[in-house]
């Protein structure tokens, strides 16, 4: 299947010199839910900008939904909704008219069932006669993205959508996101916060200085680079691993009154059983064992510190 948006080889490099994208290729498959991480400065928004036509690239091509961005720019923009990071809209405007407004801007005729629905989707319709000043900051982001969904675009781009948002409008967001997916459309989010892109995203990629680092299937990536943890709790505190355990993963905590055994989820041999036995042998009891896996967050800034090593190698 042809992807809904494909990049290739593409560059940005503004007038100072600062080279911001490098090399980026990227294919986005038709209704997936696609998470963008990378710290501040990465190239993330950069990126979503050339996508979506605020930015002009310095050299590669941009495809969305098979329009390229510079030949076919009406075509690929009207495929495509924006949630920018900044509340960018009339303030003086109420909500049913600023959401019509964004619809009529990309040619598309009046439908008021249509707008209706989007706002009763974002609980906005109790609020569309009132002016956006008057909102609270959670519903003037749901403005923003009522507005993106009035052209009904096929790819939607949500950057930072719940940054500065409480907990309970984030989980209303995830839920509405899920929703728009069900209904075919793609959705591109990136966030600072890891445990959205864990709950919502099929696919992770991670960028870093302006470089792909990698792009993988959110759970093949926590199972390929993810670890195992097993914790002991020992009936009695070591004061040092013994020479019999040495050549084992093993780190014992700083009381010493847990062991700590690290394995490869995806070795067939994890050693638990040999690890048992052997502590066994050396008299160790313990009390309870738990294991743990990392979090894609503990992934996530392993893969930074490492891009940033490998960069600065060079």
């Amino acid at each position: 299947m042809q992807p809904i948006i494909s990049v290739n080889d593409l560059t940005k490099t503004y007038a100072g010199g600062f080279q911001a994208l490098q090399n980026i290729n990227l294919d986005i498959h038709r209704g997936e839910i696609f998470a963008l991480l990378g710290p501040n400065g990465a190239g993330k928004t950069t990126l979503i900008s050339i996508i979506c036509g605020i930015v002009n690239a310095s050299s590669g091509t941009v495809l969305a939904d098979g329009h390229d961005i510079r030949r076919d720019f009406r075509a690929a923009r009207s495929k495509i909704g924006l949630v920018p990071q900044e509340l960018t809209t009339d303030m003086f405007e109420t909500v049913w008219a600023t959401v019509n407004f964004s619809r009529g801007l990309f040619g598309k005729p009046a439908d008021k069932a249509l707008v209706e629905r989007i706002l009763r989707d974002l609980s906005l319709w109790d609020k569309r006669h009132e002016r956006i000043m008057a909102l609270s900051g959670g519903m003037k982001r749901r403005v923003m993205i009522a507005k993106a969904l009035s052209h009904e675009p096929a790819i939607l781009f949500l950057d930072e959508p719940t940054a500065g948002v409480d907990v309970e409008l984030r989980r209303d967001m995830w839920e509405m996101v899920r929703r728009l997916r069900e209904n075919g459309v793609t959705i591109i989010l990136t966030t600072h916060y890891i445990e959205e892109a864990e709950e919502m995203a099929d696919r992770i990629g991670v960028i870093n200085k302006g470089r792909i680092v990698l792009v993988e299937d959110k759970h093949v990536l926590m199972q390929q680079l993810g670890k195992k943890q097993l914790t002991l709790h020992l009936q009695q505190p070591l004061a040092a691993i013994p020479s019999a355990l040495a050549g084992l993963p093993l780190t014992l905590s700083v009381d010493g009154s847990e062991l700590v055994y690290t394995f490869d989820t995806q070795s067939e041999q994890t050693g638990i059983a040999t690890l048992l036995r052997r502590l066994g042998e050396q008299g160790i009891d313990f009390l309870d064992l738990k294991t743990s896996q990392s979090s894609l967050e503990e992934i996530f800034v392993s893969l930074v510190h490492d891009s940033r090593a490998a960069q600065e190698a060079h």
